[in-house]
């Protein structure tokens, strides 16, 4: 059963191979980015400070998500490379000690949760309302998070293993039990109380354990890899591995967490309004982005294994029917946000003035969706393998050095507006920096690889 499994990213046809990996993680991430929608259509509905309080605290959820993510997709592509390279210990060791790392890593962000949570949110307001909602979800969020930490790397060692099925049973399940219990919660429906937004933190929290329990099932259950109490001890050179493509990618990602607080704060400048729509359109952008992201995991064990197996031509071949599958639905994506801008932003009860810097916003910043979808498949192939510090120089270059300065100035001198066309700038720089890295890395690692 081991052989056959280890096969299949070495030997089956790449066009179904990355379709079959990928598919399931793109639907999962699918149902992901439907809850976030949903969740947030509920804060709206309940009110707008509450949107514009999860708005504020979403730089914090990104920086957790940054770490874990980070953390998990370093685990998933030394995990991938041992199994090409039939390093069984190797992959075993890998698995163990990124579900080790993820629960010191929940260590630090519970901390964070207990004594930074209002201190984060009074930068940006002294409207005492806002504060108390933020404050009380991040709190919970943060504190609670250690079973998002061990979901998200089980779901990567899975991966890695060629099991992309049950990761999306995980996540799917999580995003249902949200959705369940966020209007019951916040909302006081069947006899529950009426917690408002902190309803909505412990419906997430919630749904995050039960995914996690899952993950933690299914890993058990897996046949290609199986954990020992050794296989929890940190081991050195394990440890660098992992962080030597996890590294890049958290401070790619926590770069996120600058820019949305940045963001957020330049924004506030104009209003809450203004605010909200920002953190309408995050969630909505998730629902075009979170499937090619999605296809981005599937990628990466497949470039992986077959880097570790030296086998050029199918790296090659993944990377091409990535691209078709990406531009396809960035395109979508762009004529959506392009033409029904007033349908997205009903969905949240926008106000008149949410709807009149919405439509612009919208219009604008899908104008770079194309190249985005093109810039996410590559960065499959550098994090695979194994060089993800190239992500982590296009990221920095791309959010610190064009978008917030962009945004800042275009923003200050020339209004609300123009500041979207911030986004535009940052992504043809990103585009090109992309292009160049892809290849100086190809003809240096790719192109006679296994000769």
């Amino acid at each position: 059963m081991q052989q056959l499994q280890e096969n299949k990213m070495g030997v089956r046809p790449i066009p179904s191979l990355v379709l079959s990996m990928s598919f399931p993680v793109m639907l999962s991430m699918l149902v992901q980015a439907l809850y976030n929608i949903v969740d947030s259509m509920f804060v709206s509905h309940y009110s707008q400070d509450a949107l514009t309080a999860v708005t504020l605290a979403f730089p914090l959820q990104n920086l957790l998500i940054a770490v874990s993510v980070g953390t998990s997709i370093g685990v998933n592509s030394l995990l991938s490379r041992k199994l090409g390279a039939r390093d069984i210990e190797g992959a075993r060791m890998a698995g163990g000690n990124g579900i080790t790392l993820s629960a010191i890593s929940w260590v630090f962000f519970a901390l964070i949760g207990l004594f930074f949570a209002k201190p984060f949110i009074s930068f940006f307001s002294e409207d005492q309302k806002l504060i108390a909602m933020g404050t009380q979800y991040i709190a919970v969020c943060l504190f609670f998070s250690l079973a998002i930490f061990i979901d998200i790397t089980c779901e990567r060692i899975l991966q890695g293993t060629g099991d992309t099925f049950h990761p999306m049973i995980i996540q799917g399940t999580g995003a249902i039990v949200n959705i369940i219990l966020d209007p019951i919660l916040i909302f006081g429906l069947f006899g529950f109380p009426e917690l408002g937004i902190l309803g909505a933190a412990i419906a997430t929290v919630f749904a995050q354990h039960v995914s996690a329990l899952l993950a933690i099932y299914y890993v058990r259950k897996n046949r290609e890899i199986r954990l020992t109490k050794a296989s929890f001890r940190l081991k050195k050179q394990t440890v660098k591995d992992i962080y030597a493509v996890g590294l890049p990618s958290i401070i790619m990602q926590a770069i996120g967490t600058i820019l949305t607080t940045s963001l957020n704060k330049i924004l506030i400048g104009f209003g809450t309004s203004a605010v909200a729509v920002f953190g309408i359109y995050f969630r909505l952008q998730s629902f075009v982005f979170m499937p090619v992201f999605g296809l981005n995991s599937g990628m990466i064990p497949v470039i992986g294994y077959n880097y570790g197996a030296k086998r050029p031509k199918r790296i090659t071949q993944t990377i091409r029917v990535g691209m078709v599958v990406s531009l396809s639905i960035m395109t979508a994506g762009f004529l959506v946000f392009t033409f029904l801008p007033q349908v997205l932003l009903g969905w949240f009860n926008a106000t008149d003035e949410m709807l009149a810097i919405g439509i612009v916003a919208m219009q604008r910043i899908s104008l770079c969706f194309i190249s985005a979808g093109f810039c996410i498949v590559l960065m499959a192939l550098f994090q695979g393998i194994g060089e993800g510090y190239v992500s982590m120089i296009i990221s920095i270059t791309r959010q610190l050095v064009f978008l917030l300065p962009a945004a800042y100035l275009l923003g200050r001198f020339y209004g609300l507006d123009a500041l979207w066309y911030s986004f535009i700038i940052a992504e043809s720089a990103s585009l090109a920096l992309t292009i160049f890295f892809f290849i100086h890395l190809y003809k240096k690692r790719i192109k006679n690889l296994g000769a």
